[in-house]
Order: C-alpha cells, then structure tokens, then sequence
C-alpha cells in the first residue's frame, strides 16, 4: 500500500511543471515560434498564448511551462529576450 502511494506521488511530481510569463508579446509571434525560441534554455511542455475572442488576435502575453526548474533559471539568466525585434 505504502508502495503505491509512493509511485503515485513521484508520478505527480514528474508531471509538475514549472511556467515563466512572457509580456509584450508582438503580434506577429505565434505560439510555435515562442515554443522554438524558448527551447534553447530547456524543455518546453507547453505554451499558452490566450486570445481574445472579439478580435482573434493573442493578447500579447504567454505563460511557458517547463519541464525542471533549471530550464526557468536558464531563460532568467539571459538579461533580454528578443523576439522579432521587440524586447519581451
């Protein structure tokens, strides 16, 4: 009993995820583009770039999700990220 309460939790463990914020995102980025640019520092799980249902466009912020925290502390290292000229 107590080994599968054990295999359970390091389960849920492995599939924790660790996310960043991304601001002033610029219109013309999609989300595969940040997924790319992004994965130089780690491995990325998942990209959300919400919309706004009255315009279709994205709302100019993400959330990125990594795998290990060293991947986050790897992106915070960089002092600017810019992504098709703009400063994010």
């Amino acid at each position: 009993m107590a080994a599968a309460g054990a295999a359970r939790a390091a389960g849920r463990r492995s599939r924790q995820l660790f996310d960043i914020f991304v601001a002033e995102v610029p219109w013309t980025v999609s989300s595969k583009e940040l997924k790319e640019y992004f994965s130089q520092f780690g491995s990325v799980q998942r990209c959300q770039l919400p919309f706004d249902r009255d315009t279709g466009f994205h709302r100019r912020f993400c959330w990125i999700k990594f795998s290990t925290p060293e991947d986050v502390q790897n992106v915070l290292k960089k002092d600017s990220h810019i992504l098709e000229g703009s400063k994010v």
